[in-house]
């Protein structure tokens, strides 16, 4: 069973300020997105942050685009 991009977001009051982040992790989506507007690539991103799961630069970039609409 594939699972939904945004079912890898997660936002809970009590870990980093409820900021949306990457379920099971400290990892707020906003880094991701941060680091892919300055041009860091997918791989990058995940050599940096090793913990993230498969989908994670994706599913936040879907966050985004729900966001933005």
């Amino acid at each position: 069973m594939a699972i939904e991009p945004l079912d890898l977001i997660d936002a809970d009051p009590a870990v980093v300020h409820g900021q949306a982040r990457i379920r099971g992790t400290r990892i707020p989506v906003s880094v991701i997105l941060d680091y892919l507007a300055a041009g860091m690539t997918e791989g990058q991103i995940c050599t940096e942050y090793p913990s993230l799961p498969p989908g994670a630069v994706a599913a936040s970039l879907v966050y985004e685009a729900a966001l933005a609409r």
